[in-house]
């Protein structure tokens, strides 16, 4: 109550400490803990709600892995779309409040992306248009360390970044924590962009590798004059599709020139797809 106590505008941080200690040294500290701010998140109290995201995201800074999985589940995550949804609460909580839980769920998509379930709600809240646009993230705020670092992370491979990041972590100086938090963001979105730069390269090798495999049965039915005129339309649209994936070859290739093992595996989905579509012009268009 002292911690989220709407009549004191300024945070108690010797109170909030003292919270999460409590809830660091209690085995059901997380459970109670969450319900405990819930109910004062979802507060007609502009004061009380913001005082309680405070605590939470303090909680989620300081409280482990114990309260990540605990928040990460539907039981809380509900509470808080509760506080956005214009069925339940988000009639009449301000727009204070709902900015700041859109903030924060944002925030844990980023920094939590093995948890499905935060994924799963903030996705469902924009397909419901009750998120419209993913928020900006304060720079003056330090987010909780990712919970666990993917392997090979950029921190993990580059040196010099990871003692930068660390030196600023421990500075007392609020410039030196915003630059913190700046390198942290930046880093995040490179290693999204490498993940999905991966996610592409497998997605296109896979498809290519299925269609090309495909395109040879029918042709050989083709060759036999079995061929059925459903199946006909198939290689038809599988011709094409083919013709589409070569340009996103080239393109996958120029991304990975710096990765040996990448470039060879486009390349030789790339033989695969020349050989099929050379294959189709030459049985088919008697080219």
């Amino acid at each position: 109550d002292k911690a989220t106590d709407p009549s004191v505008p300024e945070e108690n941080w010797e109170c909030i400490q003292r919270f999460c200690d409590q809830v660091n040294a209690d085995t059901a500290g997380p459970l109670f803990a969450l319900r405990l701010l819930a109910h004062k998140i979802q507060s007609p109290q502009e004061g009380e709600a913001l005082h309680a995201l405070t605590v939470l995201e303090t909680c989620v800074n300081n409280c482990g892995d114990r309260f990540h999985s605990e928040m990460a589940k539907f039981r809380f995550l509900n509470e808080l779309i509760k506080v956005l949804s214009p069925k339940y609460y988000g009639i009449w909580s301000s727009e204070k409040v709902k900015s700041r839980v859109t903030e924060v769920i944002f925030s844990w998509t980023v920094w939590f992306p093995q948890e499905v379930k935060i994924q799963d709600a903030y996705q469902m809240l924009k397909k419901q248009g009750i998120v419209k646009e993913d928020p900006k993230l304060p720079e003056d705020k330090i987010l909780p360390p990712p919970s666990p670092r993917p392997q090979n992370s950029i921190f993990d491979t580059d040196e010099e970044k990871s003692k930068l990041l660390a030196r600023l972590l421990k500075s007392s100086h609020p410039e030196d924590l915003q630059a913190a938090n700046r390198l942290i963001q930046s880093t995040i979105k490179e290693e999204q962009e490498k993940s999905a730069q991966v996610s592409r390269r497998v997605n296109a090798v896979s498809e290519v590798s299925e269609n090309a495999k495909r395109m040879d049965e029918l042709l050989e039915n083709y060759r036999r004059r079995e061929l059925s005129p459903a199946d006909q339309e198939t290689l038809q649209a599988l011709f094409q599709r083919c013709e589409k994936l070569r340009p996103l070859l080239f393109r996958l290739a120029s991304e990975a020139v710096a990765d040996e093992e990448a470039l060879a595996e486009i390349l030789q989905a790339n033989d695969k797809l020349s050989q099929a579509l050379g294959q189709y012009r030459r049985v088919v268009a008697g080219q």
